[in-house]
């Protein structure tokens, strides 16, 4: 009998997974699953704990979804990548397996694991990739030169462009193989958890197909005037579940389309597929540009930048301590939740970078170890945004007021006294400015000072970014 085996990693769905629809083509073939934990490697790339406890509950949700249609789920924990070539090899002969699926990943340790794990299995075993975390494959949206675009709207235009000439297509769920089988519950990883909290992300494929069910429905229209404002539930969270690949994008698109047909064509819906497209290109730039696994800015002469190395500074940052309550209000939303809204992460990280002068790598670690939807490409990107140092057509002198960010997206301070409990009897009119208040009452409040004076800090940085680009 033939044994397929599907190498799990980060797509742990049984709906529109183009590995698992592939190996189960064949009716007559044995098929097993595999996931294999590499926590060494996770400590190496900061994994939230977060992360890893949303990964491991999906782990148990899938393997008793493939339980149902007959499907083994086996669960293995190595060291680190190196050991998986290894491992590999032995698990292919001792269960004779044919053929490997897996969905490619584009990070550089991911992609150089997969060259020799391809190399270790040689010719006994046929192996078949497939770009599954995407919606077109890298290095098929390109120049008129065939070049990777630099800039985002020019790849937005090209990549709505080709999705008009033909839609991906998403796969089914695969039928029943024989009978249901029974599960085990894997022993648990070697590495941190926390606790996520179920009312904000719910565990497992269904739950999350219905999310985005729910969102497309309604929320999706009213994206464009809601999704900056943190005290309004306006975006989707759905960012968590496509890190790990409980949904895939084409599962997205499609049912944003259902909803909103004219998406495409710039009409309701729209605001929502372009975030999702901006998932791709930071994907594509990955492979397009390997040294931006390597942290390494993707504009050469930002790194030449004098970053300060201030640590208290930073932890006050890390902690929501800076004074600024819109910045603090962002990181202890994160803290708690290991999730940050999608406006504050760009305040959060141009206060990081612009007002601390801090390296934005560090902010760029420091996110990566909280997010329950950590993921390389969005994190790495969205830093080298905030800190000019990406591919990004506005200038290094984009510099966001934390004040009047905070003044513009939460008026009344009613995200802020959600996180800011301290700030809770101060007036609408100071909620942005506590200390003017506290000193005109008198009062001591239990709330730093501001660790930096806003308008000082731009100059220095300005200054600090010019010296670096004539250097």
């Amino acid at each position: 009998m033939t044994t397929h085996l599907v190498w799990f990693r980060n797509d742990l769905r049984i709906n529109d997974n183009l590995a698992l629809s592939a190996a189960c083509r064949d009716p007559d073939a044995r098929v097993v699953g595999l996931f294999i934990a590499s926590p060494e490697q996770w400590r190496q790339h900061d994994m939230s704990p977060r992360q890893a406890e949303f990964i491991w509950q999906h782990v148990q949700s899938l393997s008793h979804a493939l339980a149902q249609r007959g499907i083994e789920l086996r669960v293995h924990q190595v060291g680190d990548f190196n050991d998986c070539a290894e491992y590999l090899k032995n698990f292919c002969e001792a269960q004779h397996v044919d053929a490997l699926f897996y969905n490619y990943q584009y990070e550089l340790n991911e992609r150089q694991r997969d060259a020799a794990v391809e190399k270790a299995l040689g010719r006994d075993v046929v192996c078949q990739g497939f770009d599954d975390s995407v919606l077109l494959p890298p290095g098929s949206v390109t120049t008129g030169n065939n070049e990777m675009y630099k800039v985002f709207t020019p790849f937005s235009k090209a990549f709505i462009k080709r999705l008009h000439e033909g839609l991906p297509e998403c796969v089914l769920a695969p039928l029943p193989r024989g009978d249901e089988l029974s599960v085990t519950s894997a022993e648990s990883f070697d590495y941190p958890r926390a606790d996520v909290d179920p009312m904000l992300f719910p565990i497992g494929e269904r739950a999350a197909i219905a999310k985005l069910r729910e969102f497309c429905q309604h929320p999706a229209a009213a994206y464009p005037g809601q999704r900056d404002f943190p005290a309004i539930d306006g975006t989707s969270r759905l960012s968590a579940y496509l890190a790990i690949g409980v949904l895939s994008p084409r599962q997205c698109l499609h049912r944003l389309l259902k909803e909103h047909p004219q998406a495409l064509e710039g009409g309701s819906g729209s605001v929502w597929l372009n975030e999702l497209i901006w998932r791709e290109f930071y994907r594509h730039l990955l492979v397009a540009y390997p040294k931006l696994c390597r942290h390494q800015p993707f504009i050469s002469w930002t790194d030449n930048v004098a970053w300060r190395q201030d640590n208290a500074q930073f932890v006050a940052w890390q902690k929501g301590n800076t004074g600024f309550p819109i910045v603090d209000a962002a990181m202890r939303q994160m803290n708690a939740t290991g999730w940050m809204h999608n406006r504050l992460r760009m305040v959060v990280a141009s206060f990081l970078v612009k007002d601390l002068l801090c390296d934005w790598r560090q902010g760029e670690r420091y996110f990566m170890s909280q997010l329950i939807d950590g993921d390389l490409a969005a994190n790495n990107g969205g830093w080298q945004w905030a800190a000019s140092t990406g591919t990004d057509a506005a200038p290094y002198f984009r510099i966001f007021n934390p004040t009047t960010q905070g003044e513009r997206f939460d008026k009344q301070g009613e995200f802020i006294r959600q996180w800011l409990p301290e700030l809770g009897d101060v007036p609408d009119k100071y909620i942005h400015t506590p200390w003017v208040w506290a000193e005109k009452q008198q009062l001591t409040l239990d709330y730093p000072q501001p660790i930096v004076d806003h308008k000082q800090a731009r100059i220095a940085t300005l200054a600090a970014y010019e010296v670096a680009r004539k250097s």
